[in-house]
């Protein structure tokens, strides 16, 4: 395995744990946009005390891709920050005001007012960075950033303001909708919470289902290189298969109640349509002008690179594994313990 795959590895398993733990994040912020009822105050609560703990953390999978992605491949960086400049700049707005808001509604005043106000800040901002974040996908897959002598010739706009990027965006939001609905279910023990978010995830799932189904069709013409990965490679019916497997196996574990299977299933199912969309588009950074070998730094800083990343692994899975195992110890790895208390509970 050349240098260069292996980097793009570490840095596609660090998107898909960002879009694991970060995006599930974004998600509890869409719930708390649409919390309602008699319990919509528990409910908020809930999601505050599921995403207090660790959502600043999350963004170090973020980060990674980030400095991969520069180190690694920098004409590929260049033509990303040249090309999708406004919808990246627009989303690091989102992630500094989400996280602000979040921020200030813990720590500021208990009035009414003041909660509302930052609870539209902190929602909003949940709802379109994500969007924008799919966008950015989206339009890398397109095949619409064209890149000549290393200079973006293609523009700034149509890019990522199509039919096809903006359908990415909205199907990244509902998918980390239904991951967050699927999580929150674990986040208590409360039988009324628990049926709340387990509605919202059966819900957001078939949202899944239909945009996926949009996206899918939208990249026809809007990215055919993927779409003809997806459809005629050798590994696409069994990529499919398998995914819809993880997707049905979802819907019937939230359906009988075992929450824990669910968040398997779930956890599966996101990993591969990201692991699906990065084979589609091999052997593409940028497609169709930057492949891997093309935008690759000289070995030796992918060899330093590699060897960095390493190092670091050694300290950040751990420190991972202790902040999860203190703050979501119970909910994190109890939930199959759960699983037959919960199924066999009596509505």
């Amino acid at each position: 395995m050349s240098l260069e795959i292996m980097v793009a590895g570490v840095m596609l398993i660090s998107l898909i744990l960002y879009a694991l733990l970060g995006g599930a994040d974004y998600g509890g912020g869409v719930w708390d946009l649409f919390v309602s009822g008699q319990r919509a105050a528990a409910q908020r609560a809930l999601i505050a005390d599921a995403i207090g703990p660790v959502w600043e953390a999350n963004h170090v999978w973020l980060i990674l891709v980030i400095v991969i992605l520069f180190t690694a491949f920098p004409p590929a960086f260049a033509a990303i920050a040249t090309a999708l400049h406004i919808p990246l700049t627009l989303m690091l707005i989102g992630i500094v005001l989400r996280g602000t808001a979040f921020t200030f509604r813990t720590y500021d005043v208990e009035r009414d007012d003041v909660q509302r106000r930052w609870s539209l800040v902190f929602s909003i901002a949940s709802l379109i960075t994500p969007v924008l974040l799919g966008i950015i996908l989206g339009a890398i897959a397109s095949g619409t950033i064209r890149v000549e002598n290393g200079v973006v010739t293609s523009g700034f706009i149509r890019s990522w303001l199509a039919p096809f990027p903006v359908a990415v965006g909205f199907f990244a939001l509902t998918l980390f909708a239904f991951l967050a609905a699927v999580y929150l279910t674990l986040e208590t023990r409360e039988r009324d919470l628990q049926e709340d978010f387990r509605r919202r995830a059966l819900i957001a799932g078939v949202a899944v289902g239909v945009l996926a189904l949009l996206v899918f069709i939208l990249a026809g013409t809007g990215a055919p290189t993927v779409r003809a990965g997806l459809s005629r490679s050798g590994w696409a019916v069994a990529l499919h298969l398998v995914t819809a497997g993880f997707a049905l196996g979802a819907f019937y574990t939230l359906w009988t109640r075992r929450y824990g299977w669910a968040r398997v299933c779930a956890i599966t199912q996101v990993t591969l349509i990201l692991l699906g969309w990065a084979l589609a588009q091999f052997p593409y950074v940028i497609e169709p002008d930057l492949t891997l070998t093309a935008a690759a730094a000289p070995p030796l800083t992918l060899q330093l690179l590699l060897g960095a990343l390493a190092a670091g692994a050694i300290l950040l899975f751990p420190s991972y594994y202790y902040l999860f195992r203190v703050f979501k110890g119970e909910t994190a790895f109890t939930a199959f313990s759960r699983d037959a208390d919960e199924s066999s509970k009596p509505l």
